[in-house]
């Protein structure tokens, strides 16, 4: 058969072409001779990785696929989106990346490092493009992205491209036996924030909550069969300021049931900082309403 038609042969071409172009973004992050994760150039002067998959150290080693050796500091981190910045001891020249919007069932490449920086990848296809979503950490992910495609704990992190080579986003392990894409769009949103501040703001109302059973007795009145039961409080935070107190079960926070952490979680997302909220709770046998103002995650 000729080559020049023989679309096997076509099809690895186009894949080896695009590993070729992505695969100098790639780094390894070492903190041991034989440990590492996988994280990739975001612009020259920082890297992103997996922020559950990196340290407390505040410094690592960064092998690029070349084989250089660079030293690199943690900038920012956030758990609630899984995000991490670094900023590599030398700049790191590479082109913009251009974003992509996941298609159900295209392809996807997760490229990834090996220890001594040398490129790896995993080609599978978009299993499920789902709308935003919120971590149990809070943070708010622009869409849910599932990737049918296996990969390993040293492989997180790296970029997730398309058939062009486009940035779908950052790969990351979800629930065992899942693998996402945190998208490009909450990269592009979170990243500034992180070199900026080293943070991401989020909003909070200073509570520590349990799901609990509504008593029977109020069932009916609640509207809703579970709750959450305040079990502690930060002095002078916006919930205590607004008068709930320990023992207290919430019900609703603006009208959204709480029947557990993400839809509060939903509610205290940082464009809402600053904004008053009524809080719906049952205290003593009787159903109350407050006013809270969100105010800012320590």
């Amino acid at each position: 058969m000729n080559l020049e038609s023989n679309p096997l042969q076509l099809h690895s071409q186009a894949i080896e072409a695009i590993v070729a172009a992505a695969k100098t973004r790639i780094v390894a992050i070492r903190n041991a001779a034989h440990r590492h994760v996988t994280g990739f150039v975001w612009h020259p002067d920082a890297i992103v990785a997996s922020e559950q998959t990196i340290g407390e150290r505040d410094e690592y080693e960064i092998v690029a696929t070349n084989g250089h050796s660079y030293r690199a500091q943690i900038v920012g981190r956030d758990a609630g989106t899984n995000v991490l910045v670094l900023r590599p001891s030398e700049r790191i020249d590479v082109s913009p990346y251009s974003p992509a919007l996941p298609t159900l069932g295209g392809l996807a490449l997760a490229l990834a490092a090996n220890v001594d920086g040398t490129p790896a990848v995993r080609i599978g296809g978009v299993r499920s493009v789902g709308d935003g979503w919120f971590s149990r950490a809070g943070g708010r992910i622009d869409q849910r992205i599932t990737l049918d495609i296996r990969l390993h704990r040293t492989e997180e992190g790296g970029p997730v491209v398309d058939a062009m080579g486009a940035l779908i986003g950052m790969s990351t392990l979800g629930r065992p036996g899942e693998v996402l894409a945190i998208p490009t769009a909450t990269l592009d949103r979170v990243v500034p924030q992180l070199i900026a501040n080293g943070r991401v703001a989020r909003g909070w109302l200073g509570v520590a909550l349990q799901p609990i059973a509504v008593p029977d007795a109020l069932v009916e009145q609640a509207g809703q069969r579970i709750a959450m039961m305040v079990m502690s409080l930060a002095e002078q935070g916006p919930a205590a300021t607004a008068g709930v107190t320990v023992g207290d079960i919430l019900l609703t926070v603006d009208g959204i049931a709480l029947r557990g952490m993400r839809p509060l979680a939903a509610r205290l997302s940082e464009e809402n900082i600053g904004q008053s909220v009524e809080v719906r709770l049952i205290r003593g046998g009787h159903i109350l309403k407050l006013d809270a103002q969100i105010g800012t995650r320590p």
